[in-house]
């Protein structure tokens, strides 16, 4: 079983932003926008995070809670409403794809406080940071970005 840890990242918020992805230990997908907010890098990276898995099995950890509430109380409501709430549904370009893609999943969804320390979400937040320092704008595997 696959176990992944995400990150998001935009400085100034909003601005430019880069997300990243670890899986099994190590630094594996990166992907950002030029104009962004931390919210839809988090978003981006777990579902950049599902479509990796592809279905199988997997613990995805994060330190957003805003998404684990996302995904687990309220999309469901709002998939019922037809992707509808009163004042709209900020990022719903990130949201409906990423519950369709988590209702379809075996991925068990797992919050971490972030910034204490834990060693694999500290590494997700320094690739995040480095996906947006980059300029990134396409997925892509770490392992072909070449750093000066």
């Amino acid at each position: 079983m696959n176990i992944y840890f995400t990150d998001g990242s935009a400085s100034p918020n909003p601005g430019p932003g880069g997300f990243a992805v670890i899986k099994d230990g190590q630094p594996w997908l990166v992907g950002g926008e030029r104009m962004t907010t931390n919210i839809r890098m988090e978003g981006l990276a777990l579902l950049t995070a599902l479509e990796d898995a592809s279905g199988e099995r997997c613990e995805i950890i994060t330190d957003s809670e805003f998404w684990v509430n996302v995904l687990t109380k309220w999309a469901p409501l709002w998939a019922t409403n037809g992707w509808q709430k009163k004042g709209g549904i900020k990022n719903l370009d990130i949201v409906q794809p990423l519950f369709e893609k988590y209702e379809k999943s075996r991925a068990k969804l797992i919050w971490t406080r972030g910034h204490v320390g834990t060693k694999l979400n500290e590494l997700a937040d320094e690739w995040a940071n480095k996906a947006r320092q980059l300029h990134l704008r396409d997925v892509v595997k770490i392992d072909t970005i070449i750093l000066s």
